[in-house]
């Protein structure tokens, strides 16, 4: 009888310990999403573009400005940066936009802005890269109207 008594005893103890060391788990399902992304910003505005002088004999002299950058992020491909400006630009005067192309695309270099948005930058493909410089350059020709502190908004796309 103490046999059995010690026997069942062994084999509570054992239970209990395998009870001790035993695991459990739990599961979850994540519900996800990696949707299409295209953004671009601008660092600021250009400073003013002043056409004020000009070479006796010789069309005004142009002015410029290279200090904005932008940043672009896509996980697309076959991307493009179009630009356009608000409002028509005076007759006679002229507002290009040259954007530095990322990795891997392609700047179509001094573009005119028009209210119809024109690609200044193409074959943009998954790439997140910033400080990307901007110039812009601002000429007139002689026949142009005098313009004072007038401003228009460019705006750049990210898009196919």
């Amino acid at each position: 009888m103490y046999h059995r008594v010690g026997l069942i005893f062994f084999c509570l103890i054992t239970l209990a310990q395998l009870s001790l060391f035993a695991s459990t788990t739990a599961t979850a399902t994540v519900t996800y999403t990696v949707g299409s992304i295209d953004a671009i910003t601008v660092s600021g505005n250009p400073g003013p573009l002043n056409v004020t002088t000009a070479t006796a004999g010789s069309a005004p002299t142009s002015a410029s400005d290279a200090t904005t950058t932008y940043a672009v992020t896509t996980n697309n491909t076959a991307r493009k940066v179009t630009g356009a400006v608000a409002s028509a630009m005076p007759t006679g005067v002229t507002l290009t936009a040259s954007l530095a192309a990322p990795t891997g695309a392609t700047s179509a270099g001094a573009v005119t802005l028009t209210t119809t948005a024109a690609s200044l930058v193409t074959g943009i493909a998954n790439v997140a890269q910033g400080s990307l410089a901007i110039t812009y350059n601002l000429s007139a020709t002689i026949s142009a109207a005098q313009v004072s502190a007038a401003t228009n908004t460019v705006t750049y796309t990210i898009g196919p």
